[in-house]
């Protein structure tokens, strides 16, 4: 918690989507999301510095805010992202109070806001805890939940080889795309899951992470 920068301890916001057991070994897999405020914000959420200290010292070690929260008064685990983020944990064989995942931004923002200076700020503050993140749990595939989270993390870590991608098969054509380094770092740039329905064959990005995996394990065999 000594990473979380001060411009964001009394804000309301979240810093983990996952608990204590998931950051504590390393690990193939960070999912990183833009931020959640804008489907859970209502005014009344707790603030950065509370909701890290339910994670640290009253939530199971084996917790994740997407298998074990409710969102907006929804039943646990059934909000549009959730449900997504379930099927991904549920294709890739992992369980999701096991894999480290947080925000890219701790305070809230409402939609729209990702490319106000206020918000790159923050990202930028934010980004010393994601650095040690990634320098201590040594994940080689980075899931980034939109393009503009992908955009970021590939810039700070200077994955910007296109290996792979999938486009929705639909009018949208929306496309998640995943990258690499000459170091083997993958970035993996999804489909927001609270938009794209990932459960469904047509928009289903979740092979881009699969496979990514798959070059990160033969790579460093």
């Amino acid at each position: 918690s000594k990473l979380i920068p001060d411009s964001a301890m009394g804000r309301p916001g979240w810093v983990f989507q996952s608990g204590r057991l998931a950051f504590e070994s390393p690990s193939e897999l960070y999912i990183l999301s833009k931020q959640s405020g804008a489907s859970r914000y209502d005014g009344s959420v707790e603030t950065v510095r509370s909701a890290i200290d339910q994670v640290l010292h009253s939530k199971p070690d084996n917790w994740s805010d997407f298998r074990d929260e409710s969102w907006e008064g929804r039943p646990v685990g059934t909000w549009p992202m959730q449900r997504g983020m379930l099927y991904l944990f549920e294709e890739l064989g992992l369980n999701p109070g096991e894999v480290p995942a947080s925000l890219l931004v701790f305070a809230c923002a409402k939609r729209g806001e990702m490319l106000t200076a206020e918000f790159q700020e923050l990202a930028r503050d934010c980004w010393p805890f994601h650095q040690a993140v990634i320098e201590i749990l040594k994940p080689r595939v980075i899931v980034c939940l939109d393009k503009e989270t992908g955009q970021w993390v590939r810039r700070r870590l200077d994955v910007n080889h296109l290996v792979d991608e999938f486009t929705e098969r639909n009018r949208r054509r929306y496309k998640s795309r995943a990258y690499t380094n000459a170091n083997g770092l993958n970035v993996v740039e999804l489909t927001y899951p609270g938009i794209a329905k990932w459960t469904v064959p047509e928009t289903d990005p979740t092979a881009l992470v699969k496979r990514a995996l798959q070059r990160s394990r033969a790579g460093s065999s």
